[in-house]
């Protein structure tokens, strides 16, 4: 049916492009017009996709684990016991969750919603017997010649316990085979925000949409109308204010609960309001929810619908935003063999990538020597403190290894780091990687906190135990793909089963 004309809302037009910042001035004029405050272009998801969990995040290691994931854009949420003097310690970028690791039912399924790694921080505390001294100063820098004692939870509630209830908490969250981008569930404050209308009254036609978040989900719909020859209606996030890289992985998956029109879902690598864009057509059943796999490789380049024969593949490392459409036109021209005029509605549950490498999931910082008390052939008088002393410190060490194995059993793609003594030297040094537990020296906080952020992103870290130490007499930063080559797999570890 085709429709006649109708008057054209200039207003729905101009707040378009104010929405979107197209004209930056006019964006400008308008906000300070309608008294409206500035938008502070942090528009999310940008830098990384994940949400990373930092449990003992006020800790030595773990607020500077916090710190580093920060500036490198993911979204960190901190699982603290004391959120005033975390906040204090932490900053305003970081979501806080209050809890504890020995009590499981603080672990909560809010607090684990989203997250896609986990960083686990969390040790005993360990100080001189007679207390907080100056001494305490030599504690930090890795000098242990003095008596050593436990203060509050014991090694088997935090090391052993405490590791294996956050594991148990993250497994059914960690063991996807997805990253999440958008998850309409479990919405951030500021997700509403993110995604506007994009109408064909930028072309004179009179189609109207929206985006509202509706049960646990964002519902996308309106009505389209082919009236002064217009015939879409779609819903855009503004540029991400960092662009998202999807490197690696294969495409797009969308969980959906379409009326049995086809859709479009639109992704752009270039920044500009008008510039080349990649669309992938999908079809929906009425009242169904379906999972629809949308592969980069099948990607079609169009500008205005129009397809782009020339044009250089999507650049997945810089992705600056989607959308969603329903429009009377495929391509070229071509109609949409299931469009209708009139209203549309589409649920859309969330968005994730699929596909591309394993990499780690549950980074567990643990320590070297784990496996040597008790092991034939040891020195002790050789050994560190902790080894020396494993006994009369709650038997920290055997727990500790216990602590590993929960992680190792748990299927979730894993590292295991072992540092050596532990300073606050400052700065990212050189190191040496290990494996069997037989090496001893040190290594800084910041050398180890790096490491954390550093195997997120390594393939080669999957599955791995290794102890680290600084390399003395180099001033050389790491080269952190060498170090990872280098390592082999975990013999025993479970072989890790992905599931959707």
């Amino acid at each position: 049916m085709v429709e006649g004309n109708r008057p054209w809302d200039i207003g729905r037009f101009l707040q378009t492009l104010v929405y979107f910042d197209v004209i930056p001035c006019l964006g400008w004029v308008m906000r300070l017009l309608q008294g409206h405050e500035e938008n502070d272009g942090k528009n999310e998801p940008g830098g990384k996709m994940q949400v990373v969990l930092v449990a003992g995040a006020t800790g030595g290691v773990g607020k500077r684990v916090v710190q580093r994931l920060v500036e490198r854009g993911y979204k960190v949420r901190s699982l603290v016991r004391d959120a005033d003097r975390a906040r204090a310690l932490l900053g305003d970028k970081v979501e806080l969750y209050v809890g504890d690791i020995t009590k499981p039912e603080t672990l909560t399924s809010k607090m684990m919603a989203n997250v896609s790694a986990v960083v686990c921080c969390t040790a005993v505390r360990v100080q001189p017997v007679e207390g907080d001294t100056p001494d305490r100063d030599k504690y930090y820098q890795g000098v242990k010649f003095y008596q050593p004692e436990i203060v509050g939870d014991t090694p088997e509630r935090v090391e052993y316990l405490g590791v294996k209830h956050l594991v148990q908490a993250a497994v059914p969250y960690l063991s996807r085979s997805t990253e999440i981008i958008f998850d309409f569930a479990a919405p951030s404050k500021d997700l509403p925000d993110i995604w506007g209308v994009v109408d064909d009254v930028v072309m004179g036609g009179v189609s109207e949409s929206g985006i509202h978040l509706v049960g646990n989900t964002a519902l996308f719909a309106g009505n389209v109308s082919t009236a002064n020859s217009g015939g879409f209606a779609s819903v855009r996030t503004r540029n991400f204010e960092s662009p998202l890289s999807l490197t690696g992985y294969d495409g797009i998956e969308l969980r959906v609960k379409g009326d049995g029109k086809r859709y479009k879902f639109i992704i752009r690598s270039d920044p500009r309001w008008d510039g080349t864009a990649f669309s992938y057509s999908f079809d929906t059943i009425d009242n169904s929810w379906i999972d629809v796999r949308i592969p980069f490789a099948q990607l079609v380049p169009v500008f205005r619908a129009k397809t782009l024969r020339d044009s250089p593949p999507i650049d997945l490392s810089n992705i600056y935003s989607f959308q969603l459409m329903l429009s009377k036109f495929e391509y070229d021209g071509e109609l949409n063999p299931k469009f209708e005029p009139g209203s549309f509605a589409l649920q859309v549950e969330s968005i994730r990538a699929y596909g591309g490498m394993t990499k780690p999931k549950f980074v567990l910082v643990s320590s070297a020597g784990v496996t040597r008390p008790g092991r034939a052939g040891i020195n002790l008088e050789e050994e560190p403190p902790a080894v020396r002393l494993n006994d009369q410190l709650g038997g920290i060490l055997t727990w500790k290894l216990k602590g590993e194995d929960s992680v190792r059993e748990s299927g979730v793609p894993y590292t295991i780091i072992r540092p050596c003594a532990l300073t606050e030297e400052p700065g990212v040094q050189a190191l040496i990687f290990d494996q069997g537990d037989n090496i001893k020296g040190k290594v800084s906080r910041d050398s180890v906190a790096e490491l954390c952020v550093q195997v997120l992103e390594q393939p080669k870290a999957c599955n791995v135990t290794f102890e680290v130490k600084q390399a003395q007499g180099s001033d050389r930063l790491p080269q952190w793909e060498q170090l990872f080559e280098q390592l082999q797999p975990d013999v025993s570890f479970c072989n890790y089963e992905t599931t959707t």
